[in-house]
Formats: structure tokens, sequence, C-alpha cells
């Protein structure tokens, strides 16, 4: 079980820390709604601190938001736009009780629902395409890794089995149809193994094979290329705290591999991938612990924007998509 607001993801690494209007642009839009608290098209910048358990919000827009929401020691971070008012509502899960707290930023009220138990793991996404988000879990046992769907209507609930429990939560809109996909990583036999991609798609009932990365990878999801469909992404560390991060990118346009970027720095750096310029792409991005800065690489021109925003041993919003 690997809790959010500890960094603990597979990004295990960076954490020994102590601690849309058109189908085309669905997929990266609905990831960017996640963090998007003021619904200027731009991931806001979001922190949660574990010390007081508050998130921490700066508007791409201008000003700030403050909301004690969540515990630390049993909550995941699962951010989402669960209204369908285009903007991120606070919300988290707890492993404790398998239950799902979240505010809602269209009415100001607050929701409670019980789906999932001790064990599971949160995949909250669009399943069903509706624009709302839907609460999801991942359960792992008796060799397979069962999906738990709860509808954004509150009266559809589905269930399937997709991946065995070894595999790494990978969903994402890979056919860009405006629905999110079950999708796994499988590791090889050993950290530098090729990794294989299982992903399907809804659009055409679809079962995909790719491999990409290695073993000890790192899934970052988005739309890197600006086609509406999730790209399978990784991040590699190098084998030393001051090594850097390096993301390995595969256009889902074509297929081709993008040349590998380095960006970040394993010791100190959590992934915190977004659209923050408000172009349609997901944008490389790291939140450093070691100063409490944001540091994004903008897809539009190429430029850097370094934000200071939280304290060391907070922990970016951001990384709830990395798996």
């Amino acid at each position: 079980m690997r809790n959010f607001f500890t960094p603990g993801v597979k990004l295990a690494l960076v954490c020994l820390l102590a601690v849309a209007s058109s189908v085309s642009v669905f997929g990266q839009a609905k990831l960017r709604n996640a963090l998007d608290s003021d619904a200027d098209g731009r991931a806001d910048y979001v922190i949660f601190r574990p010390s007081n358990n508050t998130w921490y919000i700066a508007k791409s827009g201008g000003g700030i938001v403050t909301q004690t929401f969540g515990v630390a020691n049993t909550d995941f971070m699962a951010p989402a736009d669960y209204d369908g008012d285009g903007k991120m509502d606070i919300a988290v899960w707890r492993d404790t009780n398998g239950t799902w707290y979240r505010l809602n930023s269209r009415t100001q009220t607050f929701t409670v629902q019980p789906w999932g138990q001790s064990g599971d793991e949160p995949v909250a996404r669009d399943y069903d395409g509706d624009g709302m988000a839907d609460m999801a879990v991942v359960r792992r046992g008796n060799g397979v890794m069962t999906w738990y769907i709860f509808g954004s209507q509150g009266n559809t609930f589905n269930s399937f089995q997709f991946g065995v429990p070894t595999d790494f939560t990978a969903p994402g809109d890979y056919d860009g149809d405006g629905k999110f996909d079950a999708g796994v990583q499988r590791p090889g036999a050993t950290p530098t193994s090729p990794a294989t991609f299982f992903y399907q798609t809804s659009s055409n009932s679809g079962f995909n094979v790719v491999t990409w990365g290695q073993s000890s990878d790192i899934v970052v999801p988005g739309d890197y290329d600006g086609d509406g469909k999730t790209d399978i992404a990784v991040v590699r560390e190098g084998s030393t705290p001051t090594s850097d991060l390096t993301w390995i990118i595969r256009n889902s346009t074509d297929g081709s591999a993008r040349p590998p970027k380095t960006w970040g720095v394993a010791g100190t750096d959590l992934t915190a991938q977004n659209d923050y310029d408000g172009d349609g792409k997901t944008d490389l991005a790291v939140w450093r612990n070691s100063t409490g800065k944001f540091f994004i690489l903008r897809s539009t021109n190429g430029g850097i924007d370094t934000v200071s925003w939280g304290e060391p041993n907070d922990f970016p919003a951001g990384a709830y998509d990395t798996h």
C-alpha cells in the first residue's frame, strides 16, 4: 500500500525524505481539472502539509486558498473534478475505513462515501465520460487485480479484473474518447528488465500491449503531445541521490519515442506533471522537497518556471498521478 500523503509512491526513490471543449482535449483537460481550482484552464500549484493536515493552493490566476482536510497518516490524495464544474475538488480516500471524503467546489458541500476497503488503492478518474470523476479502487488478491468503479451519478457500479497483484496502476484516456481506460505497468524480473504496459481502450474494447521503460521506472501519465490521448511515459532515477531524473515518453500520435529529457533530481524531487501553461499538453514538472519549489518546463516554448510554494516535508498534490 502506497500512501500518497507520505512520499511513498513508487517514487520511494525520491521519497526517502522522511516523509476542453472537444473530445480531442478531454484526456489532458480532465487531468488538469484535478488541480485547477479556479477553472482558468491551467493547473494550480497545490501542496499538502502533513504536519497540520492542510492543503495550500496557489491559483495560477492569482490568489491563495488554504483548507484543512484529511489525515496524513491514513489518507490518500484523490483530487479530481467530481461534480463536473471544471474545478478541482479537494478529496481523500481513507485506507482505515475505505471511505471517500471530498469538498465539492460547485456547491461548497461535504460528501462522504464508503467505497473500497483497507489495502485497496484509489484510482478516481472519469471512466464513463460524463465529465465527472468516478470514485474507484483497485484491489489486489487471489492472483488478480480487480477494479471497482462507483459511477459519478451514484447509481452505477462496475467491477472487472485487469492486471495481476504485482502490477502498478496506470489508468489513462489512451484512445482519446473522453473515457479513462484501465491500464497497468508490469515489471520484469529485475529492476533493469523491460517493463510492459497493458491497457484497454473503451472506444473499441481493445487490448493493447506496449513494452516501455524498465521495471524500476515510475509511471508519469499525461498527454505530452497534445493529441487528447494519454501517452505512456516513465521517469528513471539515476544511481545516486544527486543523479538526474530522466523522462522517457512515447508519443501516442505515432508511437515514436521522444528524446529522453532530464528534469529533476532523484534525491530531492517529487514528480508533479500537469498542464500549467494551459496549452493542452502536459508539462514536465517536479517539486523540490529541500527548497519547497516547483520547477516547470513549459511545453509552449521550452521556458522554465520556478515557483516557491511549500516547505520541506510537504507533499505536492500533483504526485497523485504518479505510480
